[in-house]
């Protein structure tokens, strides 16, 4: 775990390093001043001069200098490295979930992932930040402050020695205690954040169905559940600083009564005041170190359950990959299903011995009721699944042969829920050509019957969309990704219910538009309506995963039961409302 995460600290090794190198000598500063405090001590116990008073007191304000300084450039350098880590850590792990494959992603929830990219990586942060700076601190001035009590206090400095099992101990029961309560609520963070991303994209629904009242408790008992599991964690963690305080405590009685006995016993000969002010110190610094040391314990213990959730991201590999000398062109769009069957995970089949051909510059209309599998079907043309038996050619070459990038980019989807990103309708439009030209965006929006509407608007195709299209109509946003989608001129163009929200009229429109622009291309059209599908070369009936019917619209209405059904409720609806 640890390896993996250290490849992203990458080009911040230096301040790093840099960061430990500077607490050492940050660290001997602040170990040396009681040394120098306890010897200007005697000499003023002593009857020194003021001059003598001087020379010490000017060391010692220079040694603090130097200590502040030290301590000053640990801190930038360690915010440099602790940033630059945490930075190229979500960078790493968002390129990872980029590759992902659909079957990657559906082993993790969207809201996880979030959770890891955020909570996850600020956690693994704070701690790398202890690590390089606190943890290389705390454990050279508890060794250097050892030392120095051993040499200034000989058998009084024992004492620090006999209270860090009482310490330890306490940790480590700590520890176990809190760890599997730390591990138990990120898994609740995460279906904390599913809860608010469900209730964000479905905002519509909730108002419309007056259910403010029921998301708003649903969402106070997760957020209590995670509330009620960090107090019981921290209950436990607040142990941390009565221990420390009793095992400071503990150490200046001792070195008080019996230094102050001993310095009266040997008035002096063997402790003096001056030593009995440095153990006090030298105590002090030891207990401060044992709790710094806590504080990284402490935090370790959270961030191990988030390093684990990140490097299990970064460990995930793409189910689909390119083959070793994958082929990067694409004859032409045709497509054959040869006996495919296809199920997702260890579920039942999805797909049955689909056997299918569809001829380059084709359109294909397909027709099923809802879950007969006709996403299922198409979503295997451009990989997004593997299949599980059988094999699928694009151009007369199966995909898995084809350089990923290259396939998909040949093979344009268009989604009944499709997604437009914040940015103007040109950015939203160059998806589908990056260095597409405004005289090209209109031409392919004229074509999706989208260019009246982009110029209602005051900034026209400068037109600002909000996140997720919020700011146009359902209609208006299937349009615009039809026309993104036309943009990539591609050998086969999938259209997945993405018509249901325009009205026939247009819709017929758009199947003519795209029939004189890209004649060659395969055309693909799954839809819910008899009249999309109507005037397609070779129309699909699907039924539970299996095929059970292929011909034109006149064959169909003839010889295929479910075909005929849909066709003749559709047209019923059509004669009521009229």
């Amino acid at each position: 775990m640890i390896k993996i995460l250290m490849k992203s600290i990458r080009e911040f090794k230096k301040p790093a390093i840099l960061t430990m190198v500077i607490v050492f000598f940050e660290v001997i500063m602040e170990c040396i001043i009681p040394f120098v405090v306890a010897i200007l001590v005697n000499k003023i116990e002593a009857g020194c001069e003021l001059s003598v008073i001087a020379k010490y007191g000017a060391l010692l304000i220079a040694m603090a200098i130097v200590s502040l300084t030290c301590g000053a450039m640990a801190g930038n350098f360690c915010a440099t490295a602790s940033c630059g880590f945490a930075r190229n850590l979500r960078k790493d792990m968002f390129e990872k979930i980029q590759n992902f494959s659909f079957e990657n992603i559906d082993k993790f929830q969207t809201s996880s992932l979030v959770t890891r990219l955020t909570t996850d990586v600020t956690n693994v942060q704070h701690a790398f930040m202890m690590l390089i700076r606190t943890a290389i601190r705390s454990p050279f001035m508890l060794i250097f402050s050892f030392v120095m009590g051993f040499i200034m206090g000989g058998k009084i400095a024992f004492v620090y020695v006999a209270v860090i099992p009482i310490l330890f101990s306490g940790l480590i029961i700590i520890a176990r205690k809190a760890m599997p309560l730390f591990r138990r609520v990120f898994k609740k963070y995460d279906n904390l954040n599913n809860s608010i991303q469900e209730n964000i994209k479905g905002m519509r629904v909730v108002k419309s169905f007056v259910r403010e009242d029921y998301e708003k408790n649903k969402f106070d008992v997760a957020a209590t559940d995670v509330c009620n599991d960090f107090t019981k964690a921290e209950r436990i963690l607040a142990w941390n600083g009565p221990i420390m305080q009793f095992c400071l405590n503990t150490i200046m009685i001792v070195i008080l009564t019996f230094g102050s006995s001993y310095v009266v016993k040997t008035m002096g000969a063997e402790v003096n005041v001056g030593q009995l002010s440095g153990l006090l110190t030298y105590g002090f610094q030891i207990l401060m170190s044992l709790m710094m040391i806590s504080m990284i314990y402490v935090m370790i213990t959270m961030s191990v359950e988030s390093a684990e959730r990140i490097v299990e991201v970064l460990k995930e590999e793409s189910v689909l990959k390119n083959c070793k000398n994958p082929i990067t062109d694409i004859k032409d769009g045709s497509i054959d299903f040869n006996h495919v069957s296809f199920k997702y995970g260890s579920s039942k089949m999805i797909l049955n011995d689909i056997d299918l051909h569809i001829k380059s510059g084709e359109t294909i209309g397909i027709l099923g009721g809802t879950g007969s599998a006709k996403t299922t079907l198409v979503q295997l043309i451009p990989r997004l699944y593997d299949v599980t038996d059988g094999e699928v050619l694009v151009g007369g070459t199966n995909v898995k042969e084809y350089d990923l990038e290259t396939l998909r980019n040949n093979v344009a989807v268009v989604l009944q829920k499709n997604i437009l990103f914040s940015g103007t309708i040109k950015e939203n439009l160059r998806w589908g050509k990056e260095d597409a030209t405004i005289s090209e965006m209109v031409h392919v929006c004229k074509l999706a019957q989208a260019d009246d509407f982009i110029n209602s608007f005051p900034k026209k195709y400068d037109t600002y969309i909000e996140q997720g299209g919020a700011n146009v109509s359902g209609g208006q946003k299937q349009r615009l990704c039809i026309a993104r989608a036309l943009l990539k001129e591609p050998k086969i163009i999938i259209f997945d219910d993405s018509t249901s929200a325009v009205d026939t009229k247009t819709d017929a429109l758009i199947r003519k538009g795209m029939r004189e622009y890209i004649p060659n291309t395969t055309k693909i059209i799954i839809a819910q309506r008899v009249a999309s599908v109507s005037d397609a070369d070779k129309i699909i009936v699907m039924d539970n995963g299996n095929i059970v019917g292929i011909g034109t619209h006149e064959y169909l209405i003839k010889n295929n039961e479910i075909y005929r059904e849909v066709y003749e409720s559709q047209n019923k609806v059509g004669e009521n409302d009229e």
